[in-house]
């Protein structure tokens, strides 16, 4: 199906209807045959269970429930622990490191559970013996790590250079007489930072990112298996400080140094861009360091995907709690002695319709994003690894808005760790920074795509109204058009001989063309969910999700559209109405929708305000009463 027939056919179907008595939206609708077909759309269809099923029915155990009263130690060593049992649930855990699709929905469903454990898996699955799974791998026995036996870091960060990783320090000098290396941290800045390097969680080897020496000559960042610890320590050479507590679920982020640490000659992990012979000369299908190094660390784009798909789980965890509070929590109604749910106020339920409808857009933008990352070649690499970091700084920062609104609309209650919802934000945090700080990715997508990207608008705007889809859409492709207009303009005019000069000039107007861009791509992968969508109710809804998704991003640049002649004074009065129109008809399903992000039934119910009772409530049941 093709965009246009996406977007032609929202045409024809109609607003949903209210809900029948029988399917009356309250905290017990899970099982609502709407909310299944959600589901289905939500969670990739026919490969939900191998996709998801394992990780649902994992955290519905015990073992992932919350602990009350843990130190920031205790809580870290409770990670490491829930990563082995998570281990022992796979068959295959080098089959599962090379499965994008798997891998991610991994993180979707841990990162609402614990934010340390889904850096600890993003970190051994993906970083790590992704890493090793994607070089040459004969001979080469991973049973170790496989089995949980030595857990495995990824050390490539230094304290020095985070997002200018190519202009790293740390260096392997190849010995020809020992034909193996000496790893080495030569300066104070050049210290592997915040990698999980201590003795928490057993013995660790890493894959340490570093500069390839040979015969005085640098030939660029590759990747070193090297072991860290064993059951009594660091091993010789190893130098670990133990980093400050940081926001958060706890992780045992340190400082990590080489002393000229030995390893061996199949330490090097070698490929097609490059391999090192008993001669000691590189041979390379990449003619540059910068190509070498990218594809040594191309984990992190997987990673990016990672740590989006965690803090996209946090998202919708926080949305089916704080929905599910909005309608058990009663107040004052306007008749003497009435009490209504909270839910039942304009001012509470559109926010979290909004961060519904946001929340949708994610997951399937996230969705496609995946399946073109799992499908990319060669030829598309670049645009692929843009997308994901494109999505990933979207999908983040997104997330924090969506936990902090939920968070605000639980009042008090919110604040409590226990009820699920306040340790989320600060978790999300990692996610915006890790594999790639959201704002630098940005700014190299926005480079690339000044001049390099063609923009979906069409010269023509085909003429419509507020509640028409299609108009909707092409609005928003005119604003990135806008954008990429003006940057393509500010690049030109800068001032000469200044690139950082005229990149000034630039950016703003760049990165506003990024965040287009990506709501645009949201709002197409929302669509095309609705299009499938076998149950027209389900339809209905996601085309009513994705019409408010598509109005919020247009009311932020109505000045822009109606200066350019796209909208007319009339619509833009409108605006506002048609907004409330789209709220008022969403309302009702609030239940529905959040039934289908599928959160598992005991997890719910370990939640005092996701299960219709509060902190107190839980307290007191637990008290007891004498006679």
């Amino acid at each position: 199906m093709t965009s246009e027939t996406i977007w032609t056919d929202a045409l024809h179907r109609t607003d949903p209807p209210a809900p029948s008595p029988s399917a009356d939206p309250s905290p017990c609708a899970t099982g609502h045959p709407v909310a299944g077909e959600l589901a289905h759309l939500l969670f990739e269809g026919a490969d939900r269970e191998r996709t998801h099923g394992t990780w649902r029915t994992m955290i519905s155990g015990r073992a992932f429930s919350y602990r009350p009263g843990l130190a920031p130690a205790e809580r870290a060593a409770l990670s490491y622990d829930r990563l082995r049992l998570l281990n022992d649930t796979l068959d295959d855990p080098e089959r599962f490191a090379a499965d994008p699709h798997r891998l991610a929905a991994l993180h979707e469903w841990i990162g609402p559970v614990d934010g340390g454990l889904t850096t600890l898996a993003s970190i051994h699955y993906n970083l790590f013996l992704g890493s090793l799974v994607d070089h040459d791998n004969e001979g080469r026995d991973l049973s170790a790590f496989t089995s949980m036996r030595r857990t495995g870091a990824f050390l490539c960060t230094e304290l020095e250079h985070g997002n200018d990783v190519a202009a790293m320090e740390t260096v392997a000098v190849y010995d020809r007489t020992s034909d193996g290396f000496h790893l080495h941290t030569p300066t104070p800045g050049a210290q592997k930072f915040m990698p999980n390097t201590s003795l928490t969680g057993g013995p660790k080897t890493a894959v340490v990112a570093a500069r390839l020496v040979v015969d005085h000559e640098d030939h660029g960042v590759f990747l070193f298996l090297t072991p860290l610890s064993d059951h009594t320590g660091h091993l010789p050479g190893v130098t670990v400080r133990r980093l400050p507590e940081r926001t958060g679920t706890p992780v045992d982020h340190s400082l990590t140094s080489f002393d000229h640490t030995w390893l061996p000659r199949e330490a090097l992990l070698e490929a097609e861009h490059g391999r090192l012979d008993r001669a000691g000369t590189l041979t390379s299908t990449l003619g540059n360091k910068r190509k070498r190094l990218l594809r040594s660390i191309n984990r992190v784009t997987m990673g990016k995907l990672c740590m989006s798909a965690g803090t996209l789980g946090m998202a919708r965890a926080a949305l089916t709690i704080a929905v599910r509070y909005a309608h058990s929590r009663l107040i004052a109604g306007p008749r003497s002695g009435e009490r209504i749910p909270v839910a039942a106020h304009r001012s509470h339920h559109s926010r979290l319709l909004d961060a519904l409808a946001t929340a949708y857009a994610m997951t399937f933008l996230h969705r496609t994003v995946v399946d073109r990352f799992a499908a990319h070649t060669d030829e598309d690499r670049e645009e692929v690894e843009r997308l994901a970091a494109i999505a990933k700084g979207w999908i983040t920062w997104q997330a924090r808005s969506i936990t902090t609104e939920c968070r605000e609309r639980c009042g008090a209650q919110g604040l409590f760790p226990a009820n699920g919802i306040s340790e989320l934000p600060a978790n999300i945090e990692g996610g915006i920074t890790a594999e790639g700080d959201n704002l630098v990715i940005w700014v190299k997508a926005a480079s690339e795509m000044v001049f390099g990207h063609r923009s979906a608008a069409s010269d023509t705007l085909p003429a419509g109204d507020l509640a028409d889809l299609p108009f909707l859409r092409g609005l928003l492709a005119q604003v990135e058009a806008i954008w990429q207009a003006r940057a393509r303009t500010a690049l030109r005019e800068g001032p000469s001989g200044d690139p950082i000069g005229r990149w000034n000039v630039t950016s703003a107007a760049a990165l506003e063309m990024v965040s287009a861009h990506a709501q645009l791509q949201a709002a197409d992968a929302l669509a095309a969910a609705a299009a499938r969508a076998a149950d027209p109710t389900a339809g209905l809804l996601l085309d009513s999700l994705c019409r408010l998704f598509l109005l919020r991003q247009i009311r932020e640049h109505t000045g822009d559209l109606l200066a350019e002649g796209y909208l007319t004074p009339d619509q833009v009065r409108a605006l506002p109405q048609t907004l409330d129109t789209v709220i008022a008809g969403l309302a009702p399903h609030m239940m529905t929708l959040v039934d289908a992000f599928d959160l598992p039934a005991e997890m719910l119910s370990a939640i005092p305000i996701a299960s219709g009772g509060s902190i107190v409530r839980t307290m007191t049941e637990r008290v007891p009463v004498s006679c």
